[in-house]
């Protein structure tokens, strides 16, 4: 087979790979639960091209995102659920539905109009979706799907909880709560009776209360972190390079040169 830019190649491929006796072995062994992982994985190199700002990087990373895809789509269709078909005709039901403004009559014209229609359409489509399988969960907070980024996952929580009015006035309060957790922390810490597991829980309840900050801020915590992330890497690789003119590695110098290091790199990016 030859490269093509045509989706049906890919299709014809990843059928080859599951085909039994002549396909591969590992595609062959695959099922929806081992291959999940590789699809979250797939999604978050996706995200760092984009944080890097790398377009060829991103083309390639949307091709393996497009295969998980494509893997998914040809093991349901081997136990006869639906296909790569079914799967593009889902979307673009979907993607009309909730763009009646550009595929209807609706005539909402700014985007908080149309975050507005949006929402009342995905309501909608939530209680249709809780009638055909009334067997799940139908609360407030359900349908946050448990393998979301932890981060990602509370502040979609924080969201549904705040539309039926569980929620902070405004970004001071949220301020507020962090520094209560904080103050909860200390306690804990200062407990000399109590084990370290009273204070990881209260971190738990920081990170937590951190989250609803951003969320206040229209800021995505996830995102915030991984840019935080990428500036400690940026920072600590200027201080190993700053002791390296020295003769050092950073094993060899102390806390507090690496800490004035650390000040340096930092006030060279203001």
């Amino acid at each position: 087979m030859t490269p093509s830019r045509d989706i049906n190649r890919l299709i014809a491929i990843m059928a080859a790979l599951r085909t039994p006796k002549t396909g591969c072995p590992w595609d062959l062994a695959q099922n929806f639960a081992t291959i999940a992982p590789y699809t979250l994985e797939e999604a978050y190199e996706v995200a760092d091209a984009i944080v890097r700002d790398d377009l060829a990087d991103l083309k390639e990373e949307l091709g393996d995102l497009l295969l998980q895809v494509v893997f998914h789509a040809r093991m349901a269709q081997e136990q006869g659920a639906f296909d790569f078909g079914g799967v593009v005709e889902a979307i673009t039901a979907k993607l009309i539905r909730r763009h009646p403004h550009v595929f209807g009559d609706d005539r909402s014209s700014t985007p908080q109009a149309v975050e507005g229609l949006w929402e009342r359409i995905k309501a909608q489509e939530k209680a249709e979706k809780a009638g055909r399988q009334s067997t799940r969960s139908e609360g407030t907070l359900a349908g946050v799907p448990v393998t979301l980024p932890a981060l990602t996952r509370a502040l979609k929580l924080q969201d549904k909880a705040g539309r039926v009015g569980f929620d902070w006035n405004d970004p001071h309060a949220a301020l507020k709560k962090i520094r209560e957790e904080a103050d909860e922390i200390e306690t804990a810490l200062a407990d000399a009776e109590a084990d370290k597991t009273d204070a990881a829980a209260e971190v738990g309840d920081l990170l937590f209360a951190a989250v609803n900050l951003a969320r206040h801020l229209n800021a995505d915590p996830e995102a915030l972190l991984r840019q935080t992330n990428r500036k400690f890497e940026r920072r600590f690789a200027d201080i190993e390079r700053a002791l390296a003119t020295r003769g050092k590695a950073p094993q060899d110098a102390t806390l507090a040169e690496m800490d004035a290091l650390w000040d340096e790199a930092k006030a060279k990016e203001r």
